[in-house]
């Protein structure tokens, strides 16, 4: 079961993705995707056993960003992997048939290519500028979306496609008019002195359309 509300880790500026993450969880956050750049790889499996065993302990699922090997060493629900990242089918044959795949996609064409290549999920994005991830790809906006969507109703795809990149509370509402999935959130949980009730607004938020999409059947 994929969740429909990923955030996605950041280093505040005094602390740790831990400590990003374990505010999140105390929250309410369920699904958690540690992303850690720049760091020796030693490092980044260090941080994945400690996460895993904090979401753990909060009946959430972590995913790790970038890391077939450390996702599978520290126990991770999951991994994603970006489009520069190694191949799906090349971290199936690392992580087993059991562990969630997620991939990243900027246009209909890649969401074929990772539907193709066995991806469990796919993150679409960005939405808007976003100073966490360098080498940006295309922004994607709302009409992008909404284009992208109504090529995945025709080509009949089944898969849960989240958006992804600069994605605020209030956007939230509009994008899910798209037909996606859910979202993926960052700053918006990160900077924020109030994440419970930002949480709890936005799982609201996903819920509703939720409940609208099964009354309107």
């Amino acid at each position: 079961m994929i969740d429909k509300l990923h955030y996605i880790s950041q280093s505040p500026e005094n602390g740790s993705h831990l400590d990003s993450i374990d505010k999140v969880l105390q929250s309410g956050g369920k699904w958690i995707q540690l992303r850690v750049k720049n760091q020796p790889e030693e490092i980044v499996l260090d941080l994945a056993l400690r996460a895993n065993s904090l979401c753990q302990s909060y009946g959430a699922k972590l995913i790790v960003n970038d890391y077939p090997e450390i996702a599978r060493a520290a126990g991770a629900y999951g991994v994603h992997l970006g489009l520069d990242d190694m191949p799906i089918r090349t971290a199936r044959e690392i992580v087993g048939e059991q562990m969630i795949i997620g991939g990243t996609a900027n246009t209909f064409q890649h969401i074929l290519t990772r539907v193709a290549d066995g991806a469990n999920y796919i993150g679409l994005g960005p939405y808007r500028f976003t100073s966490t991830k360098e080498k940006l790809s295309p922004i994607i906006g709302l009409a992008g979306y909404q284009a992208i969507m109504e090529q995945v109703r025709n080509e009949g795809l089944d898969i849960p496609i989240i958006a992804i990149g600069g994605i605020e509370t209030e956007d939230i509402p509009l994008l899910m008019e798209t037909g996606l999935y859910g979202v993926a959130v960052s700053g918006a949980l990160s900077k924020d002195p109030h994440i419970t009730e930002k949480l709890k607004y936005m799982n609201e938020s996903l819920t509703k359309k939720m409940q609208y999409v099964k009354d309107s059947r």
